[in-house]
């Protein structure tokens, strides 16, 4: 309809214009000659529009629905039609009578054609029938707006109506635009990086060649020589990451810049209108539409201004967004395939900050970037203006800049300095953190948390101290930019009045030259800034490129395509080590695998059998040799990679379903009953790192994936290890066995289980990083080699009941005995016993903060739940418990209380004062700009003004007051914000610090990681700052409206409308703004957790060749994340159009009303006020920007203040009630009517417990699954707290004592040796108790003497994070060392014996016999066999006690111990 009626409109007007034309002919026909301009416009007219209706057809038929172009064009002929139709009617009006009727009809029909034209094309077409349809459900509007929505972001109002309606949710953000998705963007950018470094390749090889051509010619010198030659010239250029992004956002980023141009040309004519219209005011005679022109003029300058600056903002940020897709994208996928060496250099944490924080600084810098070339074309453009106004006096002015560059850039370098190092304790910080969190369950059983307290808050206390430091100076940098156009136009105005008596400071001079320096002032203080950005930004560059340029896995080290037939895996003379430059692991290995077979490897701790498994992989760097496997693979590596994800998820994980072979594979892995007591089945999500389930069976799901994976070659790294003994033979006959579900596919088991050998076609014994010996299991005897000696030593009480066939039923029954072990996961993890057998309800419930609950925002992996039906064995479970409780994104407004907590923590006397300070600046600036406008105004005699000298001294005082008075305000704002972050902090490690356990089980840990890191920012670095603009802006933009009214009264009525309209776009953008960033920081942490989960399980995610599922799951997520992103950078432009119309308005009123009453006033007043009015616009955006800034990141002291307010465990230490020094001294242990349950809402796990043990007892404590044996060592050290009852050891009740006092004096060695990053020394004594020698003597006593005394550092030997450098072997012996370190008279030995092979099982319950012979020992055990010679038993069923008493008489009795040791082949 629409293009109808502009071609139909188009058509007459070409007709109108034509008939101009024809018109002129006929005049000459009537031999009157019409001058030859009636010929040429009609033509050139006609045409003109001619052309344009057929531009509208052709964007009809390309399918644009609004164009720029004719809007443009329709609105100039309008405004060039507007002067002829002004004149033609002043004409006819003086003459009285109409000449030429037949032109003048015509050209007003032209001219309500072209209104009519204008009007039309402002409407947007209806979408083409042939456009593609949108699948999407939410798309952006932006896509098909119209020009003018597009250029003044009116598109975007719908979601600011709806965010201030009600708060934003996921389902109300837009989709993205194609160009901004990962897929697109990541796609671009890989190549353009591949092609960089295939370009540099070349180069490289190029130089190669010559150079070693060079040294075969001339023979005389030595090869070293040559080789530094060449090595010198492979220096000569990294492909550099910095270009593949040029080439990638560069040519978008262009058209931004343009823009930029365009809006600084147009920044200096303000300046002159203004000189014009003081000109206006002192000429009395001239007419007053010369006023009411200029303006508009400046109204119209200032609102195209504002326009570009907005486009160009846009096209901006939209590069940053793209740029921060890109990165990340792109360390995403170079993170799944560095090598492992490179992955040691750098710790998790360090790469993922590679993503969060060097990424981000792209972004920061893209927004401001254009400034390189644009400040210095500012610059040199307000010198060339302020030249014509005062001449060589600017000279002066500009020295004084150039000196305050120096300054400026010397404060910048330095501050930089200071955030580099700031940046390195933030890092140690959260690595600390992170170490601490993961392992706070052991720092609990320990009581070692004031030594890690202590450590962290060191750290801080470094941190804070360069924090202070950067403030002062940046106090410094603000006085400097408080004060730089001060003392320019003082210096300036100073040196121009002193150099010659003549030249007379007038209005005019004083204030374009004053509006000149405003301009100036952005600028020359962005200048230092962008350059300081872009040093950051260039090391978070090298740093970026650094790791793009790590080694990458060689795809090709394992030959997956060529291999002798038969056979499934051949290593011939292969050597491995986990880095080019380390020594090599594995060396001289052969080994043949013929496809089917099933090999197990054998060894000692530490020997290499799991470097063996991850150099067949392809993780190792392959030295020397050839290795080939053919077929898919499956690995099961030694510690369980469970991702966050439902149980289904984890055993499926990405396949297809299928549900026969998902339900063998629960099976065959001994899966089914866990499903029965786990809370919503195989939906039950399991938590970050797998911590809800026990070690056992997350062991046993990742099996589950491998057999559901049905690859051809299975790579077992000891699956069987962290099982009890029977499921591990039920896991070995129905999976891994002969007989098993495997069977036909090729299996390397790696393994300690003596048992299984004789049933394996083939071993291979390993002896540091050798194949000492190989052959099948008689062979081997047969050599009667080191081997048989080991199997003689250990097969003995293993071989008893082999041959027996066990009843499947009862084993069935008595399966996954570990799924209790619940010191599973020391990191954090979320105990799945008894309590899920019932219900545990925690229903996902976000309640908003105005408490009313909110059902929408129901997880989506609760929904998945809900459309399967529960499974028919199952009916009592609804499958809707989530274990993390979903992040609540607070919704609604920032309650004053928050503000209030701040001002306290920042102590509210130095807030009252800083607010007073702000006031007496204004007032002083105020001051001083009244001071130069009466300046101007003093009468001149006989060429030249008086008093000049006491004009400039109360001029330059009134300035320096105002930068004075500055200086000290940001340094008490910057005092007082340090107090506050290190009280703030201080207040969230003490309480975490003492919150109980469960709540490290029930939040992921990220989430805790999350506020000390981004949230800790905030209050450190973007509150001060934030708060210090903030009352900035304010008090600026009050002492303008204060300036103008008192100039111009009248303009008191404007004021009033246009608050209005202000208040109502800032509480618009600030309700919608602010939710969009918590959209976005909430959608923000899934992008690293997931990161750091793939980066932590790369090796897994490679075998079974998922790279690309996880790459896009990434890509997802940050797509996610850019959603919420990309509508808050629109907010912004579509805020900034806003306010800054009403600034313009502003300059619109000042100006007009000094028009209207220009009789009354003097030309001194109107440069004050309009002068004052041009730089509002400024002050007013920032004003609006900064509230939101602070009502967002003060967020940060509400999220703190939450997790600092968590309920705590019981106190430490209680003064009055310390046990004595030496207790418990006998070891005495008493269970009264003891019951207690895991968390509020769940079941009793144990019930009315009652039992005595005596000192130096040794008692083993056994039972299925569920009974509650993990519980009851939890009870001991009060990780749990009683429902009812009490403990009493040694007669003293511990629930009366403080938390430390009781842990201290208790041992534990649990079951997943947990190891700090730092000294060995440290691992062992965080709190430097003990001399070395009593260190020596614990590490020979549990073994680890001669492997310490090998490393060069000694007890310095530093442990990597989570103590990767040392086998999990060796990681227990070091829990072993700790407990005889601390020699307790209460040792409580969590079976700890999975990972270890025999020999040092052997060795430790030795030592365990013999050291701490007089002790109280309470064992939970997983193999019978370790304490058939304790004591007493307790057999625990259901929470109570079902047996207790010594094993032998347990075995008469027939009772369930007896059914348990028969199982075991021990009855």
């Amino acid at each position: 309809m629409l293009s109808r009626f502009k071609t139909l409109f188009g058509v007459m007007l070409w007709c109108v214009s034509w008939a101009d034309l024809f018109y002129s002919f006929h005049e000459l026909l009537q031999n009157r000659t019409p001058p030859p301009v009636y010929f040429v416009t009609p033509l050139v007219v006609g045409i003109t529009v001619l052309l344009a209706t057929l531009l509208t057809q052709y964007e009809r038929l390309r399918g644009i629905q609004s164009s720029g172009v004719l809007i443009i064009f329709w609105f100039l002929s309008v405004l060039c039609a507007v002067g002829p139709f002004r004149s033609k009617i002043m004409t006819t009006t003086a003459q009285g009578r109409v000449n030429e009727r037949f032109r003048f009809t015509t050209f007003y029909i032209y001219f309500a054609f072209i209104i009519i034209e204008l009007i039309l094309s402002c409407f947007k077409e209806k979408p083409p029938f042939f456009s593609p349809v949108n699948k999407d459900a939410n798309p952006c509007p932006e896509l098909n707006s119209g020009f003018l929505s597009r250029l003044t972001f009116w598109w975007f109002t719908s979601m600011a109506i709806h965010g201030y309606k009600r708060p934003l949710e996921e389902k109300d953000l837009w989709s993205l635009n194609k160009d901004d998705t990962s897929k697109t963007i990541v796609q671009q950018l890989s190549k353009e990086w591949d092609r960089e470094k295939a370009e540099c390749k070349q180069k490289e090889d190029v130089s190669y060649m010559r150079k070693s051509n060079h040294v075969q010619n001339h023979d005389g010198g030595s090869p070293e020589e040559a080789e530094v030659l060449i090595r010198d010239k492979k220096h000569n250029r990294k492909p550099s990451f910095l270009k593949a992004l040029l080439r990638t956002f560069g040519p978008y980023f262009l058209i931004g810049s343009f823009f930029k141009l365009i809006q600084d040309l147009l920044s200096f004519v303000n300046p002159q209108l203004l000189s014009v219209l003081i000109g206006f005011i002192k000429n009395k005679d001239a007419p007053a539409w010369w006023g009411f022109l200029i303006a508009a003029l400046m109204f119209i300058c200032a609102v195209l201004q504002t326009l570009f600056l907005h486009q160009h903002f846009q096209y901006c940020f939209v590069t940053g967004m793209r740029l921060r897709t890109g990165i990340t994208g792109v360390i995403y996928r170079k993170s799944l395939v560095i090598t492992n060496s490179a992955k040691r250099s750098s710790t998790v944490g360090e790469i993922v900050n590679l993503m969060s924080v060097d990424a981000q600084r792209f972004m920061d810098l893209v927004s401001f970037l254009n400034m390189l070339w644009s400040a210095p074309l500012q610059i040199f453009l307000a010198l060339y203006f302020l030249w014509q106004t005062l001449g060589p006096s600017v000279l002066a002015g500009v020295a004084v800049m150039v000196l305050l560059i120096p300054f400026n850039s010397a404060i910048a370098i330095k501050t930089r300095a200071f955030q580099v190092e700031q940046m390195r304790y933030k890092d140690s910080r959260i690595k600390l953190m992170n170490e601490i969190l993961s392992g706070i369950k052991v720092l609990k059983l320990y009581a070692w948390e004031p030594s890690f307290s202590e450590k962290v808050l060191e750290i801080r206390k470094n941190e804070l101290k360069v924090l202070k430091k950067s403030a002062y100076l940046n106090s410094l940098s603000t006085f400097a930019w408080i004060s730089a156009p001060f003392l320019v136009a003082l210096t300036t105005f100073a040196v121009y009045v002193s150099v010659d008596e003549k030249n007379i400071l007038d209005a005019e001079k004083a204030f374009v030259s004053l509006s000149l320096f405003n301009i100036l002032k952005f600028p020359l203080n962005m200048l230092p800034q962008v350059i300081s950005n872009l040093a950051q930004t260039s090391v978070s560059l090298k740093r970026i490129q650094q790791f793009l340029s790590h080694d990458e896995l060689n795809p090709n080290c394992v030959e997956t395509k060529v291999i002798a037939p038969g056979n499934a895996i051949s290593v011939r003379n292969a050597t491995f080590s986990w880095g080019k430059e380390l020594k090599p692991t594995l060396k001289d290995i052969n080994m043949l695998i013929p496809s089917g077979s099933l090999v197990a490897i054998v060894g000692h701790v530490g020997c290499g059998k799991s470097s063996l498994v991850s150099a067949l992989l392809g993780e190792m760097e392959k030295l020397e040799g050839e290795v080939a496997v053919k077929g898919s693979v499956a690995y099961v590596p030694q510690q369980a990679w469970i991702q966050n994800a439902t149980l289904k998820d984890n055993i499926l994980f990405g396949q297809a379903p299928n549900e026969e072979k998902y339900q063998d594979a629960l099976e065959a892995c001994a899966l089914k009953t866990d499903l029965e007591v786990l809370p919503g089945g195989d939906q039950t999500e399991i938590g970050e790192k797998g911590i809800n389930l026990s070690g056992g069976q997350r062991q046993r799901v990742s099996l589950a994936r491998a057999v559901y994976s049905s690859s051809d070659i299975f790579l077992l790294d000891d699956p069987l290890s962290a099982v009890d003994s029977h499921v591990a033979k039920h896991i070995f006959d129905k999976v891994i066995g002969p007989d098993g579900v495997l069977k036909g596919k090729t299996r390397i088991l790696v393994t300690h289980g003596i048992s299984f050998l004789p049933q394996v076609d083939h071993i291979f014994v390993l002896v540091d990083g050798k194949i000492s010996e190989m052959g099948s299991y008689q062979e081997l005897l047969k050599q009667n080699k080191a081997f048989a000696e080991f199997l003689r030593n250990y097969a003995l009480d293993e071989d008893i009941e082999e041959d027996e066939p066990t009843m499947l039923e009862e084993e069935e029954v008595l399966l996954a005995e570990d799924t209790l072990s619940i010191h599973t996961d020391l990191a954090d993890n979320e105990p799945v016993t008894n309590e899920v057998r019932k219900q545990f309800l925690r229903q996902l419930s976000v309640v908003s903060s105005e408490g009313g609950e909110c059902p929408n925002k129901m997880s989506t992996k609760r929904r998945v739940c809900e459309k399967k039906p529960a499974e028919p064995p199952l009916p009592r479970k609804s499958a809707n418990e989530k274990l993390i409780q979903a992040e609540t994104a607070e919704t609604g407004t920032v309650k004053l209380e928050v503000f209030w907590q701040y001002m306290k923590a920042v102590s509210p006397a130095i807030s009252l004062v800083i607010c007073f300070l702000y006031c007496c600046q204004n007032a002083a600036a105020i001051g001083a700009n009244v001071w130069l406008s009466d300046w101007t105004n003093e009468p001149v005699v006989n060429g030249t003004q008086h008093n000049t000298a006491m004009r400039i001294g109360v001029y330059a005082a009134l300035g320096l007051l105002q930068g004075l008075i500055v200086l000290i305000c940001s340094f008490t704002l910057a005092m007082g914000g340090i107090n506050a972050a290190r009280i703030l902090h201080a207040a969230l490690l003490e309480n975490k610090f003492h919150t109980p356990q469960s709540f490290y089980d029930t939040t992921p840990t990220g989430r805790i990681i999350n506020r000390f890191s981004k949230d800790i920012y905030s209050i450190d670095e973007v509150i001060p700052p934030t708060i210090l603009m903030f009352l900035g802006t304010f008090f600026t933009s009050l002492s303008t409206m204060i300036v103008i009214i008192g100039s111009t009264p009248l303009f008191a009525v404007v004021i009033v409308p246009l608050a209005v309209f202000y208040f109502f776009v800032q509480r618009f953008y600030v309700a919608t703004s602010r939710q969009l960033k918590r959209l976005e920081s909430v959608s923000r942490s899934p992008i690293y957790s997931h990161f750091s989960e793939t980066v932590s399980g790369a090796s897994v995610i490679r075998a079974y060749r998922r790279v690309k599922a996880f790459v896009d799951i990434s890509d997802l997520k940050v797509d996610e994340n850019q959603k919420s992103y990309y509508p808050g950078i629109v907010s912004n432009r579509w805020l900034g159009i806003r306010v800054e119309f009403v600034g313009n308005c502003i300059v619109l009123f000042a100006a007009l009303f000094a028009v209207i009453g220009r009789n009354s006033l003097n030309a001194g007043l109107v440069g004050l006020s309009v002068s004052y009015a041009l730089q509002v616009t400024l002050s007013l955006n920032w004003m609006v920007r900064m509230t939101s800034e602070l009502e967002t990141n003060i967020v940060a002291v509400e999220r703190i203040k939450e997790y600092s307010e968590t309920e705590t465990e019981a106190p430490w230490i209680i003064e009055g009630k310390r046990p004595p020094e030496n207790w418990p001294s006998k070891g005495e242990l008493e269970f009264v009517n003891y019951s207690v349950r895991y968390r509020k809402g769940l079941d009793l796990v144990l019930k009315d417990l009652n039992l005595q043990v005596h000192g130096g007892e040794k008692i083993g404590i056994v039972g299925r699954t569920g009974a509650g044996k993990s519980s009851m060592t939890l009870c001991l050290f009060r990780i749990l707290e009683a429902v009812k009852g009490e403990i009493k050891i040694d007669g003293v009740k511990i629930s009366e004592i403080g938390l430390h006092d009781l842990r201290s004096r208790l041992t534990i060695i649990p079951q997943d040796p947990v190891l700090f990053s730092g000294t060995l020394r440290m691992n062992l004594d965080p709190f430097n108790k003990y001399s070395d020698e009593e260190i020596w003597k614990a590490l020979e006593l549990s073994h680890l003497k001669r492997f310490v005394s090998n490393q060069p550092s000694m007890l310095d030997y530093e442990c990597s994070e989570g103590g990767e450098n040392l086998s999990v072997g060796q990681r227990q012996l070091v829990c072993l060392a700790r407990a005889l370190l601390r020699k307790t008279r209460i040792l409580i030995l969590d079976e700890a014996t999975a990972a270890i092979d025999l020999e040092t099982d052997d060795l430790i319950q030795m030592t365990i016999r013999t050291q701490f012979v007089d002790c109280t020992v309470l064992t939970i055990a997983h193999r019978l066999n370790t304490i058939m010679d304790y004591t007493r038993v307790l057999v625990l069923d259901n929470g109570t006690i079902a047996e207790f008493d010594t094993p032998a008489n347990l075995i008469a009795a027939k009772g369930i111990f007896y059914s348990m040791a028969k199982d075991a082949g021990l009855a």
